[in-house]
Order: C-alpha cells, then sequence, then structure tokens
C-alpha cells in the first residue's frame, strides 16, 4: 500500500533537513573560530571530563615546578654561603699554624689575632644568610636571625639554631628538606670543635702568646672542616635529586599539555575542509527545496 505524501510532509523534512545542516555548520564554524572542539559539556561529556582532569594536573605540576625552583634558589645560596665558610676555615687553618710556629713576635701575634676577628665575624654574616627574608641556618624558625647576641647568649659559640627541617612539596606525595642548620653545619654549644668556640680559645691563646694552645686548635679546626665538607656534599646531592625532579616534572608537563591538546583543541584543517563540504551541501540543499517546494496550490487552481 502507497503512503500518501504531502505537502506538509515535505516541507517538514525539507526544513529539518536544512536546519541539521546549518547546526553542523555553526558547530564547525564555532569550532575554527575557538579552536577548540569542546566548548560546552554536551560537546563531549566525557572528552570534558578528562580535560578537567589534565587540567587539574598541569595546574598541580605547575605549583611543583614553583616549589623546586625556590628549592633550586635556596640550596644554591646554602651551597655558595658554604663555600665561603670553607674558604674561611681553611685560612683559619693557616692563621693558627702560623701562630703556633714560634717565629713570630708578640705584634705579629696580634695581627694574626686581629684577623682571627675579622674571620669570625665574616662567619657570623654566613651564619645570618638570608634569601628572600628567611635565615637559610635557622631551620623553621627561618624568621629569627640565629646568630645574635642576647641577655642570655653572650658568646656566638653557646648559640642554638632550630633543627627543624624546612620541608617542600616537590612531587606528587613526595617532600623535600632543603635547609641544613647552623648547629650540623656550625657546630653546637655542646661540641668542642664549635667553628666560633675555636675562633674563641684561638683568639684567647694568641693573645696570650700561648703557641702550644694555638697549635691545640688545629686538630679542631680539621675536624669541623671535615664536618662542613660533609655538610656541603650533602646539598650537592640534594641540588642533584632536585635537578632530575625538575626534569621529570618538565616531561610530565608536556605530556599533560599533549593530552590536553588532543583532547579540547580542534583540527582546523580538517575542519575548514569539512566546513567547506557542509557549505555546498547546504547551499545544494537550498536550491533543490526551492526547486521542489515552488509550485502551491494556487498553481492548479489556474
Amino acid at each position: 500500500m502507497a503512503i500518501r505524501v504531502t505537502s506538509g510532509m515535505m516541507s517538514t523534512q525539507m526544513l529539518s533537513n536544512l536546519n541539521r545542516n546549518l547546526n553542523r555548520m555553526d558547530n564547525m564554524s564555532n569550532q575554527i573560530s575557538t579552536g577548540r572542539k569542546i566548548n560546552k559539556p554536551s560537546d563531549d561529556p566525557v572528552g570534558v571530563t578528562y580535560a578537567l582532569r589534565y587540567r587539574a594536573e598541569l595546574a598541580a605540576n605547575e605549583q611543583y615546578q614553583t616549589n623546586t625552583d625556590a628549592a633550586v634558589s635556596w640550596l644554591d645560596t646554602t651551597d655558595s654561603n658554604m663555600q665561603q665558610a670553607l674558604d674561611v676555615i681553611k685560612r683559619l687553618k693557616e692563621l693558627a699554624i702560623q701562630g703556633s710556629n714560634g717565629t713570630l713576635s708578640g705584634s705579629d701575634l696580634e695581627a694574626v689575632n686581629l684577623e682571627v676577628d675579622e674571620l669570625k665575624n665574616h662567619l657570623v654574616d654566613i651564619g645570618n644568610t638570608q634569601i628572600r627574608g628567611k635565615y637559610i641556618f635557622n631551620g623553621e624558625t627561618y624568621d629569627q636571625m640565629p646568630y645574635q647576641l642576647s641577655g642570655g647568649v653572650t658568646e656566638f659559640a653557646d648559640v642554638e639554631t632550630d633543627n627543624g627541617g624546612v620541608i617542600y612539596s616537590i612531587s606528587q606525595q613526595v617532600t623535600f628538606q632543603i635547609n641544613t642548620s647552623g648547629n650540623e653545619f656550625f657546630g653546637s654549644k655542646t661540641e668542642t670543635d664549635n667553628i666560633f668556640r675555636i675562633i674563641d680559645n684561638l683568639s684567647a691563646a694568641l693573645n696570650s702568646e700561648d703557641q702550644d694552645a694555638v697549635s691545640q686548635q688545629l686538630e679542631n679546626i680539621e675536624s669541623r672542616s671535615n664536618k662542613m665538607q660533609a655538610a656541603l656534599s650533602e646539598v650537592g646531592a640534594r641540588s642533584n635529586r632536585i635537578e632530575l625532579v625538575q626534569n621529570r616534572l618538565l616531561d610530565q608537563n608536556l605530556n599533560f599539555t599533549t593530552l590536553q591538546s588532543k583532547t579540547e583543541d580542534a583540527d582546523v584543517a580538517s575542519l575548514m575542509i569539512q566546513a567547506t563540504s557542509a557549505q555546498t551541501i547546504y547551499e545544494a540543499s537550498l536550491k533543490s527545496s526551492a526547486q521542489i517546494m515552488q509550485p502551491s496550490l494556487m498553481d492548479f487552481m489556474r
């Protein structure tokens, strides 16, 4: 049995097809103009889920990169200041050897002692080094100057720095200590090879022209020098690890960016070809519709 096709049915079908073609052209035009194939959740519900996940990963990765950059700055500052402190220890050892050889006069020993005092002041300056307003040798209390004299502390050898760790988050579920305490590097107040105690004892021996007492400090200087070098080596190891983490974060950033691009970005070249084809189809449908729907009831009433 044949189905009767009315003019209304033809009009409805043609209008539906025209709207579908026009809507397709509008979607392509929107993707081309924005450069994105997902402009609203309904475009790709599954893709939106992945896109949001990639954005969150990239945001977290960016913060980790900021943290590692800050850690590198802290470690570089620590490294350079430790190197300077070791240079001071080297010079201090040279002066102790000079003061213990028995060939210097009283005025020569006084001149040596003056330089020892200046070296002590320089070590205090190193111990109070800051980066971005934070004292690098005072643990978690980095907002307080570690090496300063007060009512209860009259000698730098009696200073106790904070031993807490300054912890940075450098990757997902990975934390990292970046600081070295002053107690660890310069020595605590209970250690005989505390660098400030060594200098005080050396200075007192030079003032009294006690060459044997001067010579006795050489062993303590050597002991503290070894401990300082060990602390410097640890800083170097931390720097190497941070560098590896930075490289991994860069790789992850590239990976997440690529995945996000594949999920969200439109293939403009392909869309241009499809848009041209869709426009041709739309124009052809307009033309054919105009020809088919041209006759009306009035044409048969003449």
